[in-house]
């Protein structure tokens, strides 16, 4: 599928920039950039519940814990 980016003369510089140090075209640079995004909001969301169920699976041991 095709798409237009559009970006300011500052993103077009980081992309750039991007894009060169990792020794790759700015469309690869953006296609890397969203799906590491992706991954990474993934993950975090994944690590947010874990971290929500352990807590409360564990409430009462971290709470004698704490005292």
């Amino acid at each position: 599928m095709a798409m237009t980016l559009r970006l300011t003369e500052e993103q077009e510089r980081a992309l750039a920039l991007l894009a060169e140090a990792d020794g790759v075209s700015k469309h690869e640079a953006t296609v890397r950039a969203i799906t590491e995004a992706a991954v990474r909001r993934v993950r975090d969301t994944r690590v947010q519940a874990l971290s929500r169920d352990g807590r409360e699976r564990y409430a009462a041991l971290l709470d004698r814990l704490a005292q």
